[in-house]
């Protein structure tokens, strides 16, 4: 089976979120199950460099603006994965991130940016392909980036191939003025609601939905949020009306990288059945960063973006209440100024107890999850979360908020599920801070008085098969259903 993979970032090649870590995961375990598959991304300056036998492949005419662009292919080289780049200077080889520049102003060029990557996967799978060795049968799109790839196929390249788009996170949808239409070569005619017009503007994520065979998101439960109003951000209705059609499957986690017996972060190695390395690790973190040695006190671990949807304003208020029955805090993340200054004051004011590093660092993140004794993630929406699912392999039980993806890995712990062994953290009865606290404590209470079944819920999350081979299963299901 053929398919092209369409997305705008991978992981390990270029990452701003959670989609690179499904692009450079879920194709590698494809391909394992024995798919022949190629990634479509646009060729960023970092992408060039680090892909291994990069060559040119093909020239690309016909396109919006810049008309000609040529299509490179090299390999990403821990996976063998076949990646495909448009490489044109005018589009993407400029300073910043994918999708803003140094200041973090989103390029005002991104509808041509991104409609031209659509583009592109939409003429590869059509008749006027210019590679004659291989064209898909399925293409799988991701999030708004490449949301016109249906659409371009169905209305203007008679593409055979079936499309399906994969949402990640609804709350983006790239929406811009119809004075693009024509500069990306759209029919007006299907600017309706019936197509891509989304109150007056073009959405991208809308054509991926309207036009697409099938369409897929992250989580089971997120499947069923999305035609709600309350996630589905405007777009529920089309959405409860392809309902029984969209199918909910959980990511998995690279376990090759997130992986407490192997992780070359830590200073000590651990599994479920030798947990004695993680009190090593927490002793080693403790010590990192400026806070009070001690193995009994409970560690609370936050690694995550500071804004609303994370829901980590809910810790501020009672915080330092738990600081005060002896709790620690280790957080690292950024985002908003007023979350980011409100914990450094609690840094500022709780020596020992609290520490606060603003920013993003990759070892830092590996040994918080493996040296706290509980990970915090009440996001108001989580379309999917990988770090509870990082928790649960660390042995660190995660505290969450139940929505999305994180109803669907996290079990709470009561007395039926603690007997049956499938209690592996504590889940939220809503999102509020008296809901939060109280949840933490309920932790606190097994965590502080009884060790056995603290080791019991550490192993139930420890012991789940937690890779991405049983979803990239469920896609492939989902490929051979559209094949029919």
């Amino acid at each position: 089976m053929r398919v092209l993979f369409v997305t705008s970032e991978v992981f390990p090649l270029i990452k701003t979120g959670g989609l690179a870590d499904v692009s450079g995961s879920l194709p590698t375990a494809l391909q394992n199950l024995g798919v022949d598959i190629r990634i479509l991304m646009p060729g960023y300056p970092a992408v060039l460099d680090k892909l291994s036998d990069l060559q040119e492949i093909a020239s690309l005419d016909n396109l919006p603006v810049i008309h000609h662009a040529t299509l490179m292919m090299g390999t990403i080289e821990d996976t063998q994965v076949k990646v495909m780049v448009i490489k044109s200077a005018q589009l993407y080889e400029r300073d910043g991130g994918p999708y803003s520049d140094a200041n973090g102003l989103e390029w005002l060029d991104n509808p041509l940016r991104f409609g031209t990557l659509s583009k592109v996967a939409a003429i590869l799978s059509g008749p006027r392909s210019p590679l004659a060795d291989w064209r898909p049968e399925i293409v799988h799109c991701n999030d708004w980036q490449t949301g016109l790839t249906p659409a371009y196929m169905k209305l203007l390249e008679q593409s055979q191939a079936k499309s399906m788009i994969s949402l990640h996170n609804m709350a983006f949808q790239g929406c811009y003025a119809a004075s693009w239409l024509p500069t990306l070569a759209l029919p007006s005619t299907h600017f309706t609601q019936e197509g891509f017009e989304y109150h007056g503007q073009l959405s991208f994520l809308k054509a991926g939905i309207f036009y697409a065979d099938a369409i897929t998101t992250v989580s089971p439960s997120y499947a069923k949020e999305i035609q709600t109003a309350e996630f589905g951000f405007g777009l529920e209705g089309l959405l409860s009306r392809r309902g029984h059609e969209i199918k909910g499957i959980l990511n998995g986690i690279e376990t090759d990288e997130w992986n407490p017996e192997t992780d070359q972060y830590l200073i000590a190695n651990y599994s479920a059945n030798k947990l004695a390395g993680k009190k090593l690790v927490k002793s080693a973190l403790q010590e990192r960063l400026g806070l009070k040695i001690d193995a009994d006190a409970p560690l609370l671990g936050v690694v995550s973006r500071l804004t609303h949807q994370k829901g980590l304003d809910m810790l501020v208020p009672i915080m330092q209440s738990l600081i005060n029955t002896g709790c620690q805090l280790a957080l690292l993340g950024g985002g908003e100024s007023e979350l980011e200054n409100a914990f450094r004051h609690l840094a500022i004011n709780n020596l020992g107890s609290v520490s606060v590093t603003i920013g993003y660092n990759e070892p830092l993140s590996h040994q918080i999850m493996a040296g706290c004794d509980m990970f915090i993630m009440p996001s108001r929406f989580e379309p999917c979360g990988l770090n509870q699912l990082y928790g649960l392999a660390y042995g660190t039980p995660p505290i969450v908020n139940a929505t999305g993806g994180l109803a669907d890995s996290v079990i709470d712990t009561n007395i039926i599920t603690f007997k049956n062994k499938t209690a592996n953290g504590f889940v939220m009865s809503e999102a509020s801070p008296a809901s939060l606290l109280s949840c933490i404590r309920q932790a606190l209470n097994i965590f502080n008085n009884d060790a056995n079944a603290w080791r019991q819920i550490q192993k139930n999350g420890m012991l789940q098969n937690l890779s991405w081979d049983k979803s990239a299963l469920e896609y492939l299901a989902e490929y051979e259903k559209l094949m029919q």
